[in-house]
C-alpha cells in the first residue's frame, strides 16, 4: 500500500484535532498484546503533546464497562483494539469520543470520530489491527512519533496480523518504519531464537509434543541433531539450523500438525531498532503482563520503562511456564468433539485465548473450529479460533459466537477466524448446541455457493 486511502486520513486528522482541542483523556484498550501496544503508543503521543491522561485495560467491552465509560469525567475519550460492538451507544454519549478499532463493523458513527480498517474496504483481521490504527493517529498527530512503529509492530506480531506476510495498512506501515530504519524484515525458521534448551522448553508456538515442557524431551531432541545443549540459535551453523528445523517437521507432522501451520511457525521476524529484540518478543512482553493483571507494568514497558520492561520479562517467562504446562495437560485430555466444533474447558489454568489458539494449530481437527471455557466466574468467558482453510468452507466465528451469545442471553464478536464471548453459567451447555447448530448451517450455506 503506497498511500492511505483519503477517507481514512480524514478521520485521523479529525481524531488529532479532538485530541488538540482537550486537556485530560481516559483512554480505554484491550488487554493484549495489540490492545497494551495500542494503548502505550496513545500514551507517548499523549505525552508528546503535553496531555494528562489515564489508561483502563479491559478483558472485553460488555454492557458493564459501558457503565465504567459513561460514568467517566474526562475532558476527552479514546478507545482502542475495542468498540466495533458499542458504537450506537457511543455515539450516544455527550462526552468527544474517538474510536481506534479493526473488529468487524457492526455500525458506522454519526457524532463520534471512528477509525476501522473495514471502513475504509480493508480487512481488519489481517491487514490492521488496534496498534496499526493507533500508529497513524499517532502520526496524524506528529510525524515525528513515527519511531513508536516498532511498537505498533508488537501489536500486529499479538494479532497475528504478519503470519502469512503483511497487507494492507501494516504493509504501509512497515514500508514507512522500513525506509526510516525502525524495522527490518529477517527470514524465520522452525528453530526458535535465544537459547535453545530454554525456548524449547517454553515455546508453544509451536508445541511440539514431547518436547515442549518436557527436558527430557528436549536433551533427546537436541542430542538426536547432535547439538550441545548450551547453544543458541545464533551459535548454530547452516548444517546444524537445517538438522533440527527438519527434525521438528518430522516431529510435528508425526502429531498432525498441517503444513501451513508449519510455514506459519517459519514466518519473516520484524526486529526492532531501539528495543533490541524483535516484534514478537515485544509483543510477549506486554501480552503477559497485559494478562496477568500487571496492564500499567505492560503499558510502561510499551514505553520503553527499563524498570518495566524487566518486570515483563519476568512475568513473560513466568506465563510462559504456566501455559506450556497447561498445554501438556490440555494434551493429554484432549479435546470434546461436537459436530461442527471441538470444545475444551480452561478454567483451571485460565491461558483460554491462548490454548486455543495453539489448539488449533498443533492438536485440534484442523477441519473444525476450537473453542475454550473459562468457568472461574459467571459470565463464563469464551475464546474461539479457526484456520484459513475453514473459512473458506464459509466458517465466520465474528457472527457465530454473536449469534451463539446472543440466543442464550450473553455477548459475542470479533474476528471471522478468531472471536471471543460471554454467556451465562447455567447456559453454556445451551450456548454449545445453538453453536454447533449455527456452525453448522454456516458450512451448509458455504456449499452453496
Amino acid at each position: 500500500m503506497d498511500e492511505l486511502p483519503p477517507k481514512l486520513l480524514n478521520t485521523l486528522s479529525k481524531a488529532a484535532d479532538v485530541v488538540r482541542g482537550h486537556r485530560f483523556f481516559q483512554v480505554y484498550s484491550h488487554y493484549d498484546a495489540d490492545g497494551v501496544s495500542s494503548a502505550a503508543i496513545i500514551a507517548k503521543t499523549l505525552i508528546r503533546a503535553g496531555k494528562e491522561f489515564r489508561v483502563t485495560l479491559f478483558t472485553t467491552l460488555n454492557d458493564n464497562n459501558m457503565k465504567t465509560i459513561r460514568a467517566t469525567k474526562a475532558d476527552c475519550i479514546i478507545i482502542s483494539d475495542l468498540g466495533a460492538s458499542y458504537i450506537d451507544q457511543l455515539d450516544e454519549m455527550d462526552t468527544p469520543v474517538i474510536v481506534l478499532d479493526h473488529h468487524t463493523v457492526i455500525s458506522e458513527a454519526k457524532r463520534i470520530v471512528y477509525a476501522n480498517p473495514h471502513l475504509y474496504g480493508i480487512d481488519g483481521m489481517t491487514s490492521g489491527c488496534g496498534a496499526t490504527m493507533s500508529l497513524l493517529f499517532a502520526v496524524a498527530m506528529d510525524e515525528s512519533n513515527w519511531d513508536l512503529v516498532q511498537v505498533a509492530f508488537a501489536g500486529i506480531a499479538g494479532d497475528r496480523q504478519h503470519i502469512n506476510g503483511l497487507s494492507g495498512l501494516n504493509t504501509y506501515l512497515f514500508e514507512e518504519g522500513s525506509r526510516r530504519g525502525f524495522v527490518t524484515r529477517t527470514q524465520g525458521s522452525l528453530v526458535p531464537s535465544g537459547n535453545l534448551m530454554t525456548r524449547l522448553f517454553l515455546d508453544t508456538d509451536p508445541y511440539i509434543r514431547g518436547v515442549s515442557g518436557s527436558v527430557e524431551g528436549v536433551a533427546a531432541l537436541m542430542k538426536e541433531a547432535g547439538i550441545p545443549n548450551d547453544k543458541s540459535y545464533s551459535d548454530l551453523s547452516e548444517d546444524e539450523r537445517s538438522r533440527l528445523a527438519s527434525l521438528i517437521a518430522v516431529r510435528l507432522t508425526e502429531q498432525g500438525v498441517q503444513l501451513s501451520s508449519m510455514m506459519e511457525v517459519a514466518r519473516d521476524r520484524y526486529e526492532l531498532r531501539d528495543w533490541r529484540m524483535d516484534a514478537e518478543h515485544l509483543s510477549n512482553l506486554l501480552n503477559s503482563c497485559g494478562r496477568s493483571g500487571l496492564g500499567g507494568a505492560g503499558i510502561a514497558a510499551g514505553m520503553g520503562d527499563e524498570r518495566c520492561l524487566k518486570i515483563a520479562s519476568d512475568t513473560d517467562e513466568e506465563a510462559a511456564r504456566g501455559l506450556v504446562a497447561a498445554m501438556v495437560e490440555l494434551d493429554r485430555r484432549g479435546l470434546t468433539q461436537m459436530t461442527n466444533f471441538q470444545w475444551f474447558d480452561s478454567t483451571d489454568s485460565g491461558y483460554t485465548g491462548m490454548l486455543c489458539g495453539i489448539a488449533m494449530q498443533s492438536i485440534a481437527d484442523p477441519t473444525k473450529p476450537t473453542i475454550g471455557m473459562n468457568r472461574s466466574n459467571d459470565p463464563v468467558n469464551l475464546s474461539s479460533r479457526g484456520m484459513f482453510s475453514q473459512l473458506e468452507r464459509g466458517i465466520d466465528l465474528a457472527a457465530a459466537m454473536r449469534e451463539a451469545c446472543a440466543s442464550v442471553g450473553g455477548e459475542g464478536g470479533g474476528h471471522r477466524i478468531a472471536a471471543g464471548g460471554s454467556v451465562p453459567e447455567d447456559m453454556v451447555d445451551q450456548f454449545l448446541r445453538n453453536l454447533d447448530d449455527i456452525l453448522g448451517r454456516q458450512l451448509a450455506e458455504g456449499k452453496k455457493e
